[in-house]
């Protein structure tokens, strides 16, 4: 028979762990982990997109940015956490990525992506390229026709090696039968920095990062990747009009760690479908030309299955690449 002493230490015991289950949720702070320094399209969908969902869950949605390595030091971090909801991530197409390149080297990856569950697509357009102005070309074909002359010679930024930025740039080099130096940097705001300080000549840059700059004339828009031309930019061929069958979208999505609870995973799914509906982050996201683009969770896994599809098969394409 049992002392009374014990069974009060086992009941003790047992209490905190009933009431984390009963726990509402969310009872304190969400973070949402930006795998991605500031200013860049990760970043400046989070960041109106965080406070809607703050006023939604009732409890401080804080934007966290851990750059490194394309995204995935961010990814990581998430992808290890305590599957509770209160670590988040804000990723891009890049997040496809960083597994397939870990294969290509032999390495083991990172992290995988059935570690994340999405909650929702946010955004998804097609870079623009853009290029310094001191390029001596007008449009597409004769910045091709230069890259030929100068081949090997003229750069390209990125946000990092077979980041968000650097896969569709391939893309086109391959296609075009072109070679150009690559300059890897942390970001979509330090990408654009390279080529507007004339350390790169070009890159494949996000709408939204990409307009106050092609709005100033501080850079030229010669192509995008999308199937079609983006309205706010109707000027700008498409890459497939120009000849080249190249297709690519820059895609911002939510994800939680795998193995969040039902109950909360659902929390996070109707606070997200609200968010996306509001007209504050709508604002936020018409203010660098991105518009939203929601997939609610079961539309988005199945975009995002066959999307990262696509991105393996680019980077095998790629191959291995060193910069040095």
């Amino acid at each position: 028979m049992k002392s009374p002493g014990l069974a009060l230490l086992l009941l003790a015991a047992l209490l905190p762990q009933a009431a984390a289950a009963q726990e509402k949720y969310p009872s304190r702070s969400v973070t949402l982990v930006v795998p991605f320094p500031p200013g860049g399209i990760a970043d400046l969908t989070a960041r109106p997109f965080a406070p809607v969902l703050e006023r939604i869950l009732k409890q401080p949605v804080v934007v966290q940015n851990r750059p490194g390595a394309a995204g995935a030091t961010g990814a990581q971090v998430v992808a290890n956490s305590a599957p509770d909801g209160y670590t988040l991530l804000v990723a891009l197409v890049s997040i496809s990525s960083a597994p397939e390149v870990d294969k290509l080297f032999g390495r083991t990856p990172i992290y995988t992506r059935d570690q994340f569950v999405g909650i929702a697509r946010l955004n998804a357009d097609p870079p623009i390229m853009v290029v310094h102005p001191s390029i001596p070309a007008r449009n597409l074909k004769e910045f091709v026709a230069l890259a030929k002359k100068r081949q090997g010679e003229m750069i390209f930024s990125s946000s990092g090696p077979y980041g968000a930025s650097h896969v569709p740039f391939e893309m086109f080099l391959q296609a075009a039968g072109l070679k150009m130096r690559h300059l890897p940097t942390t970001g979509g705001a330090p990408a654009m920095t390279a080529v507007l300080g004339g350390h790169a000549v070009t890159w494949a840059c996000p709408p939204g990062i990409a307009s106050p700059h092609l709005k100033a004339g501080k850079v030229r828009g010669f192509a995008t990747w999308g199937g079609q031309r983006l309205p706010d930019f109707a000027a700008i061929p498409t890459l497939k009009e120009s000849g080249y069958d190249v297709e690519y979208y820059l895609w911002t999505g939510f994800f939680a760690p795998r193995n969040v609870p039902a109950g909360v995973f659902k929390t996070l799914r109707d606070a997200t479908r609200q968010a996306a509906q509001d007209p504050d982050f709508i604002r936020g996201m018409q203010k660098i030309q991105t518009p939203v683009a929601y997939q609610d969770a079961d539309e988005f896994k199945a975009w995002w299955d066959k999307d990262a599809e696509k991105i393996a098969v680019a980077v095998k394409r790629i191959g291995k690449v060193t910069d040095k």
